[in-house]
C-alpha cells in the first residue's frame, strides 16, 4: 500500500487564503491597468504557509501573450500591492503575509492538450 502525503490546509489557512484572494482580486480590478494595460488578471489560487506569514498567489492573465513581462511588472509593484492589502485586511489579520506572484499556466496546458487531442 502506497501512502500519498498531501499538504492539508487548516481551516484558518483556507479562510485567510480566500480573504487574500478576494482582496488582491479587488486590487487588480481597480488598479490592473497600472500593471498590465489591456489585460485581464485573475487570481486563480492562493497558497498560504501554516504560520500565515507567506502567501503564493497564482495569476491567470488574458490574453496570455507576454505573460512574463506582466509578471515582472506585478512583481516590481509587490510592495505597493502588499501595502494596499494590509489596509484592506488590517482588522482581520494581525500580520500581512509576504506575497509572491506566480503565473498559473494550467489553462494554457489544458488548451494545449485539448488541441493535441483534436488533431
Amino acid at each position: 500500500m502506497v501512502l500519498i502525503s498531501e499538504a492539508v490546509e487548516s481551516t484558518r489557512q483556507k479562510k485567510v487564503s480566500r480573504l487574500i484572494q478576494k482582496e488582491v482580486a479587488g486590487i487588480f480590478l481597480r488598479r490592473g491597468n497600472e500593471f498590465a494595460h489591456g489585460k485581464m488578471i485573475s487570481i486563480t489560487n492562493v497558497r498560504i504557509s501554516p504560520d500565515l506569514s507567506f502567501a503564493k498567489i497564482y495569476l491567470s492573465i488574458f490574453p496570455s501573450a507576454d505573460n512574463n513581462h506582466v509578471l515582472e511588472m506585478i512583481q516590481g509593484n509587490t510592495a505597493k500591492i502588499r501595502f494596499e492589502l494590509g489596509h484592506k485586511v488590517r482588522s482581520q489579520l494581525r500580520i500581512v503575509p509576504d506575497i509572491v506572484f506566480y503565473i498559473d499556466d494550467s489553462l494554457d496546458y489544458i488548451d494545449k492538450i485539448d488541441r493535441l487531442l483534436k488533431a
